[in-house]
């Protein structure tokens, strides 16, 4: 059973926001989660894949967005969404393990840009729940460009049936970035990882394999920076 930690702290240009550090006895490594655009961080999804998460030890801290604290419906400027990522990063260090950040959708967007702009210090890498390549039936690649500066490795989850992240553009994206990047792709699943019935899997079952592909590749990244013994 993982504890729950309410805990607060201040976002430059953005006041005081909430979060929840769920950290399981035998913690080994910490993922800082940002939520997405439209749901905070006590949405279910966000509950279950931090509950998901603690039982492979791997403890979260999820933290609210100054807009979504405040109760405001329009995301806050980038300047204060990265900033906010950057206070998360900070807060997450105090426990001492092993950090890793990024989020739902545009959590996991904006951890991205704070980390091309190298801001994100003792983060070893980045794990995308459904990464927002583009607006719905608006393809483009646009939102990967700052990627190039990203200098950790990337771990990208995404469903095939993802409307805002158009396989035959991600793919691409992701060899270009060579090692760096990791692409797992789940059949069936859309962007908040819902499964077709005819699928014959359900998303509990998903949700299990979103915290599992994470701590095999975050095992995978501590083995290639440890090198040969």
């Amino acid at each position: 059973m993982a504890a729950v930690e309410q805990l607060r702290f201040g976002v430059e240009g953005g006041g005081q926001v909430s979060a929840l550090l769920c950290r399981p006895e035998k913690a080994r490594r910490l993922l800082v989660l940002g939520h997405g655009a439209g749901a905070g961080m006590s949405h279910p999804f966000m509950e279950k894949l931090a509950g998901e998460l603690a039982s492979v030890e791997v403890a979260t801290l999820r933290y609210q967005f100054p807009y979504m604290e405040e109760r405001r419906r329009a995301p806050d400027r980038p300047a204060v969404l990265m900033a906010t990522v950057v206070a998360a990063v900070r807060a997450a260090a105090a426990p001492g393990l092993p950090l890793l950040a990024g989020g739902k959708s545009m959590g996991g967007r904006m951890t991205s840009q704070a980390a091309a702009q190298h801001e994100l210090d003792g983060v070893r890498g980045l794990v995308f729940f459904g990464f927002p390549l583009h607006p719905p039936k608006q393809p483009g690649t646009k939102r990967a460009d700052h990627l190039a500066k990203v200098t950790v490795p990337m771990l990208f989850l995404q469903g095939t049936r993802d409307t805002l992240a158009d396989l035959q553009l991600l793919r691409p994206v992701c060899a270009k970035l060579g090692p760096r990047a990791t692409l797992h792709v789940i059949e069936t699943a859309d962007h908040s990882f819902h499964m077709l019935k005819r699928s014959g899997r359900s998303d509990a079952e998903v949700l299990r394999e979103l915290a599992e592909t994470t701590v095999s590749w975050a095992e995978g990244i501590e083995e290639i920076k440890a090198g040969p013994a």
